[in-house]
Parts: C-alpha cells; structure tokens; sequence
C-alpha cells in the first residue's frame, strides 16, 4: 500500500491510494507449485471488511472472506448460519479494498451440497454481487462432482478436507483429524478427488502433520494449511485470531499481537477523558471566527 492518501470530501477520511500494481489470478496461484515444488508459500487471511482489506492486501496472495465471519462479526456459535446475503456483502467489502490479492468467498452450509446446479447458482450470485474470483468449500471426495462442475462452467474453486467446520455436528467437535488409519487414508483420498475435480487449490485444516505433509506431495494443486503443516504449499489464519482479537483461540494459531488488550486500554484512555471533561479539547471543536 502507497503512504499518499485520497481524500473522501463525504466523510472527511483520508483513504490509502493503492500503489500501482496488478492484481494476482487464479492462474498465478495454481503456478506456484511446479512439479510438485512451491518455492515461495502463499500468504492467505481472511478479511471481512474493506479496511481491513486495504491493511492486509499488499502482504497476501489471497483474501479468504470466511464464513468464520459468522463467529468473528455476528458473535454466532458456529458458521452453521451464515447466510449468501452475508457472504455476498462482505465479499464486496473486501474486493472494493483490496487491489493486489485474489478475493475467494467461502460458500455457507446449505448453499451448494445439494447439487451441483445449487452450487452454481449459489456460486455464480456470489461472484455476481461481490466481484470475487473465486469460492471456496468444504467436503472431500462427495464433492468432488460439484467442484469439476463449477470450474468446467468458469468458477474457481478452492477445496477444504480435513477438519471442515460445517460438519462439527457430524464430527462431533473440532478435534484434529487423521489420527487413524482409515481417517488418513479418507483425508487422502478427499484431497486427490478435489485435486482431479479441478480445485486450483485445497485447504487442509486440523489435520495430524505426516497426514498434511503426505497430502500435499498427493495433489498437483497447492495446499493451504490452517493447523496442518509448515511443508504446505501455503498457510491461512483467521486475521483476527492472529492478531490477537480473542482471548482464547485454537491451539494452531500464533498470536502476532495483543490488538484485545490495545483496543481496550485506548477505550479506556478516552473514556476517562471524556469523564474528566478533557476531550473534546480545541483541536476537536470549532470556534468562531
């Protein structure tokens, strides 16, 4: 992101010019794993809203508009009731900030299992509202049909195996998979489905190491950790979990920061000063001239 600044004479803030650059495609991420070779990872966050777009863009390759927005914005227990309408006005948001990353939209519980016809129309009215370039979701080899359908018909797809949230209450919670034997060998089995399906990529989540690592050598596409393993094609956390938005996050998350404790120690400072009569002070009043 350039440091020159546009202003926006409606509201009065000043909006970061992008710097001149072209944004990445689909075709571009799949090319970075040749031959089975990834020589640089690719950087994935979530994002939900403009501005937190416009901070992330320049150090990612891809902007996932997760339906972790579910938990993350609405304060829902789970991603089960994450609507389109959700999903298509955030994913908006994030491409109107973003300039640089391709923007992938996560597909909610109920909008594609279906068929394979639900998928593209739930998918192609996505694209259409939110100008994104792709979508991203769940499932293995069940939906390995749906997701050759969507790419043969122009829509890239992203791939999730392993711990899939939209099936917590099939799984019965968010533990790691690919402790057994038979449950390694689906995971495998998932990511070669999605891989020949055309998935141009696949996230694996919550998924033992060796399980991750032998996933990644068993697809030509590049895979995307999220608690899986450091030899993935690339990696994706949630942005605010990274930054330390919540108190308590999954055991595969770093905390890069204390954005928490920040926020509520500015809170804090203006709410005194505002309680002592010391904001606004002249430099936030107008006075006559």
């Amino acid at each position: 992101m350039s440091t020159t600044f546009q202003l926006d004479t409606s509201t009065s803030r000043a909006n970061p010019t992008p710097a001149p650059m072209k944004r990445m495609t689909v075709p571009m991420i799949r090319a970075r794993k040749q031959d089975g070779v990834t020589a640089e990872p690719i950087v994935m966050l979530t994002a939900y809203t403009a501005r937190q777009a416009q901070l992330l863009d320049a150090h990612c390759d891809l902007l996932l508009v997760g339906d972790s927005l579910g938990q993350v914005i609405y304060g829902l227990p789970s991603t089960i009731p994450v609507t389109l309408e959700m999903m298509a006005n955030h994913g908006a948001a994030v491409v109107r900030g973003s300039y640089h990353s391709v923007v992938i939209v996560d597909m909610p519980f109920g909008s594609y299992e279906q068929s394979p016809q639900q998928a593209f129309e739930s998918a192609a009215n996505l694209l259409k509202q939110s100008g994104a370039a792709g979508v991203k979701l769940e499932g293995g080899a069940a939906m390995a049909e749906t997701v050759a359908f969507l790419t043969q018909r122009g829509i890239p797809v992203i791939g999730h195996v392993g711990l899939t949230p939209q099936a917590v209450n099939v799984l019965g919670g968010y533990m790691a998979r690919g402790r057994s034997d038979a449950e390694a060998e689906m995971i495998l089995g998932d990511a070669r489905a999605l891989d020949e399906a055309g998935a141009f990529a696949i996230v694996v989540e919550g998924v033992v190491e060796p399980i991750a690592i032998a996933a990644t050598r068993a697809v030509a596409c590049p895979t995307i950790g999220i608690g899986a393993s450091a030899q993935c094609d690339g990696q994706v956390l949630v942005t605010d979990d990274m930054l330390g938005m919540f108190d308590r996050v999954p055991r595969f998350v770093k905390k890069y920061g204390d954005m928490a404790e920040q926020i509520s120690d500015l809170a804090a400072r203006y709410a005194a000063e505002v309680r002592e009569r010391r904001f606004p002070g002249p430099e936030q009043t107008y006075q006559p001239k």
